[in-house]
C-alpha cells in the first residue's frame, strides 16, 4: 500500500506554521503538500552464499573423511575440486559466448558492468564473467605429530590467501541486474548482490505500468500504490529462488552427491540498505528543505539522539563511534549518522528527491541473526528507523503547541477521581524530566522508571541514591494522568502517546534553544554587543523608566 507523506501531528496538538523553510513553508507542510511520490523499499543487498557445514576446520575435515571417505583431511584433496570447477567455468564461457574480463587494479567493476548492460538486448542472460584476485578465508594443511607414536599427520587450520574470484554479472527477468561472485578455492564461498529498486522496475515493466526511473530509484509512476506493493513483496523466499535458479544454470563446485548429502548453499545478510525516497514537485523546494534539515540536525549523531532514531539503548559499553558527518559531493551535501557498524545516510538524490537509507553492515547491531530468513524482522527495523529519523526532524523543526494543549499540561488535572499535579514549564524538575524522556521518545519497547532514574538524576545534579523509586512513580503517574505516556499492556514499561512526544520535544527545545540562551544574552551581566537582543531590551528598559518618571510612578 502506498505510504502517504508525513502530515500534521497526531493527538490534540495543532501545527502552527511559524517555522518556515525558505521557498516552501514548514517542514511538515512541504512533506504534506510538495511530495509527489513516496516509496519505501529494500535498496542494495549484499549476501553471503556459503555451505554452513564447511565454515570450520572440523566441518571441512568431516566432509573429506566421513562424507568422501578419505583417511585424512588435507588441502591436497581440495585441488582436484578447484581445477574441475575452474575448467567448467572456462568451458561455459566458450560454449555460451560469454566474455571474460580481467579486472585491473583500482578499476570500478560497476562501470565495466554498466557498459555491458547498455549493449545487452535480451530479457535475461549473462553479461560477462570478471576475474580478480582477492584475499579470502581458506583452509590449509598443517603437519602435526602424535605425542605417543611420534608419527606425523595432516591437520586443517583456517588461514587466508589471495585467490581468483569470478564475478558473474547477469540480468534476470524478475530482478534485473545482479552479480554472483564465486571464490575459486575451497569451500567456494560466494557473494550475491541484488538491488530492490531494479527488482521494482522489472516488475512494473512486466505489468505494463509506466514509470520514470532514477539512477537507483523511481522518479514518477502511474500507479504508486502498486509500486509500493511490489517493494513490500520482495521477500527472502524470492531472493533464495533467484540464487537457486542461477546455481542450476551455472557450473557448480559441488557434485550432485555432495548436495544430496546436505552440502548445499545457504544465504546470510552481509549488508542491507533500507530506503525511503520522497520526490518533490520542484527541485528548488526539495534542495532548500534538505539543507534546512541538515542545519537543524547536526546533533543527531549524539548517543541520546541516536537512541531516538534506532530505538536501541546506548550506554558507555555500546561499541562504535556516535557522530554526525556532513559530506559534500560536488554541490550536494549528505548527512551521515553512525550507530555501531551501521549508519544512516540522508541526501538529496539527483536534484529531485530526498533519500533516507539505513545501511546495516551487521544485523547483530539490532539483535537479529544474519540468516536471510531474518529479513522480515530486519526490514521492519530499517523502515521504522527511517520513519523515526524523519519524524524526529519534522518535530524538531516544527514542534509547536496550541494554547489549549499547553494549558492542559501546565495545570492540574482530575482523571477518574485521581489528581494529576501540574507540569509547570518553569519547574526545573519538569524540564529535566522532559529532556530525559526525549531519549526514549521513539523506542518501540518503551521505557521503565529504572531507565529514567540515571539520566534524570544527572540532569538535576543530584546523587542517584536520592532519585528514589517513589519519586519516579510520582513523576510517571502525573505524566500518565496528563496523557503524555501510557502503560504498555501486561508490562511495567511505558511509551509516549503522540501528544506526549510533541510536548516533551516542545518543552525541551523551547527551553534549551530559545529561553535559556536568550535570557543569558539580555541579562545585565552579558558582555556588550553579545546579542542583537541586548540592544532592544535595553531600549525597552529605558522607555519604561522614562514612562514611569513622566507619570510620577518612579520610586
Amino acid at each position: 500500500m502506498s505510504r502517504q507523506a508525513a502530515g500534521g501531528p497526531e493527538g490534540p496538538c495543532r501545527p502552527e506554521p511559524e517555522t518556515r523553510v525558505a521557498g516552501g513553508g514548514s517542514v511538515a507542510e512541504i512533506l504534506r503538500r510538495h511530495v509527489t511520490l513516496e516509496l519505501e523499499g529494500i535498496d542494495r543487498m549484499y549476501l553471503n552464499v556459503y555451505v554452513p557445514g564447511l565454515q570450520t576446520d572440523r566441518g571441512v575435515a568431516a566432509f573429506f573423511t566421513k562424507h568422501r571417505g578419505n583417511r585424512f583431511a588435507s588441502s591436497a584433496l581440495m585441488q582436484p575440486i578447484s581445477e574441475r570447477f575452474i575448467s567448467a567455468l572456462e568451458r561455459y564461457t566458450v560454449t555460451n559466448g560469454v566474455p571474460v574480463v580481467a579486472f585491473k587494479k583500482g578499476q570500478r567493476k560497476d562501470d565495466v558492468a554498466a557498459k555491458y548492460r547498455r549493449r545487452f538486448r535480451g530479457e535475461e542472460g549473462l553479461l560477462f564473467i570478471g576475474k580478480a584476485q582477492e584475499k579470502v578465508k581458506v583452509f590449509r594443511t598443517q603437519r602435526r605429530r602424535n605425542p605417543q607414536t611420534g608419527a606425523t599427520y595432516p591437520w586443517l587450520v583456517p588461514s587466508t590467501a589471495m585467490v581468483n574470484q569470478y564475478y558473474i554479472y547477469a540480468i534476470d527477468k524478475d530482478f534485473g541486474p545482479f552479480f554472483l561472485k564465486f571464490s575459486s578455492y575451497f569451500p567456494y564461498n560466494a557473494k550475491l548482490c541484488i538491488n530492490g529498486h531494479e527488482y521494482a522496475k522489472q516488475q512494473l515493466s512486466h505489468r505494463g505500468i509506466g514509470f520514470e526511473a532514477l539512477d537507483n530509484g523511481i522518479l514518477s509512476c502511474e500507479n504508486v500504490r502498486l509500486a509500493q506493493e511490489i517493494c513490500d513483496n520482495l521477500s527472502a523466499e524470492k531472493i533464495d529462488r533467484l540464487l537457486r535458479k542461477w546455481l542450476a544454470r551455472l557450473p557448480h563446485p559441488f557434485s550432485a552427491t555432495d548436495r544430496r548429502a546436505g552440502y548445499r548453499y545457504d544465504l546470510s545478510i552481509l549488508q542491507a540498505e533500507f530506503s525511503l525516497t520522497q520526490i518533490f514537485d520542484r527541485p528548488l523546494t526539495g534542495r532548500v528543505f534538505f539543507e534546512e534539515i541538515i542545519r537543524e540536525n547536526l546533533d543527531m549523531g549524539r548517543p541520546d539522539m541516536v537512541q531516538l532514531v534506532f530505538g536501541r539503548r546506548v550506554t558507555k559499553k555500546t561499541p562504535g563511534r556516535f557522530r554526525t558527518r556532513v559530506i559534500t559531493d560536488g554541490v550536494f551535501p549528505s548527512l551521515h549518522i553512525d550507530y555501531k557498524k551501521s549508519r544512516h545516510k540522508q541526501y538529496f538524490k539527483e536534484g529531485r528527491g530526498g533519500r533516507i537509507e539505513l545501511v546495516v553492515n551487521d544485523t547483530r547491531d539490532f539483535g537479529i541473526g544474519r540468516r536471510l530468513k531474518n529479513l522480515p524482522a530486519l526490514r521492519k527495523i530499517g523502515f521504522e528507523a527511517n520513519r523515526r529519523l524523519l519524524d524526529v526532524q519534522r518535530l524538531s523543526h516544527d514542534c509547536s503547541l496550541g494554547e489549549d494543549a499547553l494549558r492542559k499540561v501546565v495545570r492540574p488535572v482530575e482523571v477518574d477521581g485521581q489528581h494529576g499535579p501540574a507540569l509547570r514549564f518553569d519547574d526545573a524538575r519538569v524540564q529535566a524530566l522532559m529532556t530525559a524522556l526525549t531519549m526514549y521518545a521513539f523506542q518501540l519497547r518503551g521505557f521503565s522508571h529504572k531507565d529514567l532514574r540515571a539520566p534524570l538524576a544527572q540532569l538535576l545534579g543530584i546523587p542517584l541514591a536520592n532519585m528514589t523509586p517513589g519519586r519516579m512513580t510520582y513523576d510517571l503517574r502525573r505524566l500518565r494522568l496528563h496523557g503524555l505516556i501510557e502503560r504498555i499492556p501486561k508490562t511495567h514499561r511505558y511509551r509516549f502517546t503522540p501528544f506526549g512526544r510533541r510536548v516533551a520535544l516542545f518543552f525541551s527545545r523551547l527551553y534549551a534553544r530559545i529561553l535559556r540562551p536568550a535570557f543569558s544574552r539580555i541579562h545585565s551581566g552579558a558582555p556588550p554587543g553579545d546579542s542583537a537582543l541586548a540592544i532592544p531590551f535595553t531600549n525597552l528598559d529605558r522607555a519604561l523608566a522614562d514612562l514611569c518618571r513622566a507619570e510620577k510612578l518612579a520610586a
